[in-house]
Formats: C-alpha cells, structure tokens, sequence
C-alpha cells in the first residue's frame, strides 16, 4: 500500500532541532499533517509554526521517549487524525568521553534514550499499524549502527542494539507486507547534536568531514516513505566505512580510536558537562551545527583511510583463502 503524503498523518520525534526539525518542514512540504514531539515544547512550538506557515497542520505534544506511558499518550493524541501512516522514530543523543571516565547515570540514560526510547515508539504505534494494516516505522540508526565509535561506548552499544531491534522486527512482521520498518544510517550529520551532547573528556566536539547536511537525512526519510526499504544510507563515508568494518572490524575501530585520542589531545579544553543526556540543551540550536567546511575535498582523507581498510582486508582474506587452497 502506498502512503499519499499529502495529509498523511506523520509523527516525529526528536523533532525540537537537528534532523528532526528538518524532517518536519520537508513533510510540512509535502503537505502531510504532523505530530511533533520532544522534551522542549518551546522548541517544538516554534517548529510547529513554521510548518503552518507552509501550510500544513502541526501539533506537538511534549514527550520524553525514555518514559513508556508518555510515548503511548504521544500515539493517543497522534491518533486525534484518525490514523497513523508514518512514524519517525529520530530521538538521539551522546556521551563522549572514555568508557570508565563517564558515569554510569549517563551511559545508561544514552542506552534508554536511543534503544529503549525507540523500543517505545514502536510499542506505541505498531498496535495501530496491524489494526490499520499498513504503516510505516523509520528508525534513525547512524553508522554508529554499522561501526563501533571509541569514546562513545554507550552510543555504540545503543545503535548496535538498534539495529538488531529493527532487523528482529521485520522478521516478526514478515507476514505483513505493508507494515514497514526502515533504518536510515547517515554518516556524521551538521547538526547541533555534537555540541548538545555530554562532554567527559574536557574538550572541544568536532566531527570528521564529509559532514551530511541534515536536510539531505530528512529527504532520504520523506523518499524511505514513499518507497518503503529497509536498509538506508546517506553519506558516502557510510558506506565505506561498512565495507571496512565488515573486513576488518578490529583494525578500523582500533584506527578510528587512535585518531579520536590524537584529535582530543589537540583540541582545545573546555568544561565538561552533561549536555542534553539529562534534560533539554539550554538553546534547541535549529537545524544546523555549522560545522560543514565548504572544501570538497575535505572529505578525502577520511574516505581513502577506510577504503584503503577494506582493501587490505580484502587482501589478507583473499591470501587466507589462497594459501588453505594451497
């Protein structure tokens, strides 16, 4: 069954900045009538018109993903429209520092917000879905969900989690064809996240180029929508980044944590805080983190470091099978 987005109705949630703001003006776009959700109803509020300014209906509902009970309340307002088609399950959020150096309180509030917290979105909806018939249920992943990140520990356990969760479900709802569940995993998004996330090591957050645009996850969300599959990528170092840890799992992330130890011994200190990993960031931040470098070939190094992986990698196996041939 195709979902006509034109009021079709969609909830999001996350929804206050970032790739959850700018999911909600490119359904806003297409018409569809929104129900969007986060801890920070100002923000929510100020999206909201934004999107009525486009014309399209938007509701928000203020809504902690952590707590069952408020995320089934979320899909009982959501269901004020007669229906649900879409849910975006988006909320995200991120703890760096080394594993033993970061208290527990926030690893395990990572944990709840981004695995459990999307364990209750569907929940919430996927009642609904069967009842209807149809539905469909995005999962926002990263490629945290593909390759471990050093200094992230519990950022990784839960996008890991995720994606086991959602390839669980699918195999559940096999028998339901026009149920949904599809996975995005976009390599490192522009948005404010990085800077609203908790710091424990005591310095200055950065990502890595090529950094996505977070309007261009939002576009691979509304496309996911009208032509439903499982497996999403957005960002070319996704991919390549797959490939290596598929063929050399152990070097890629013991390279990748040796890079993130020398930039942290570079970067310049600042306080450590616990970011938006208990409560709402002070300032929602909009869509993006304004940390795109404008050099196209910015992106190279990173890209040729985990292409350069795989091919080793591919090489040793293929000298492996090789030498038991012999």
């Amino acid at each position: 069954m195709k979902v006509d987005l034109k009021n079709a109705v969609v909830v999001i949630t996350g929804a206050s900045s970032g790739i959850g703001e700018a999911t909600a003006l490119a359904f806003a776009r297409q018409g569809s009538r929104l129900v969007i959700a986060a801890r920070d109803l100002d923000a929510l509020n100020a999206v909201a018109e934004q999107c009525r300014r486009m014309g399209s209906q938007a509701i928000t509902v203020e809504t902690d993903v952590t707590d069952a009970d408020a995320v089934k309340r979320l899909a009982e307002r959501a269901m004020t429209f007669g229906r649900i088609d879409i849910w975006v399950s988006n909320v995200g959020v991120g703890a760096v520092g080394r594993f033993q150096e970061t208290p527990i309180e926030a690893h395990e509030r990572v944990i709840r917000a981004n695995l459990i917290g999307h364990m209750n979105d569907a929940h919430a909806v996927l009642p609904i879905f069967l009842q209807q018939g149809y539905g469909i249920f995005v999962n926002m992943i990263s490629l945290g969900g593909f390759a471990a990140a050093p200094f992230a520990a519990a950022y990784s356990a839960s996008k890991f989690g995720l994606r086991g969760f959602a390839e669980a479900l699918r195999a559940e709802l096999a028998d339901q064809p026009d149920v949904h569940i599809c996975d995005i995993y976009p390599a490192f998004v522009d948005t404010p996240g990085i800077s609203h996330g908790a710091n424990y090591v005591g310095r200055k957050m950065s990502a890595p180029p090529p950094l996505v645009d977070p309007r261009d996850v939002a576009d691979a969300i509304v496309a996911v929508t009208r032509a439903p599959r499982a497996t999403t990528t957005v960002g070319s170092v996704t991919n390549a980044a797959r490939l290596a840890h598929l063929l050399a799992p152990n070097l890629s992330t013991r390279i990748l944590g040796r890079f993130m130890a020398s930039y942290f011994q570079r970067a310049d200190r600042v306080a450590q805080s616990s970011g938006n990993v208990f409560s709402p960031p002070s300032e929602p931040g909009g869509i993006d983190g304004g940390m795109r470098s404008p050099n196209r070939f910015a992106s190279r190094p990173i890209m040729f470091a985990m292409l350069a992986i795989a091919a080793m990698a591919g090489g040793a196996a293929a000298a492996e099978a090789f030498g038991r041939r012999r």
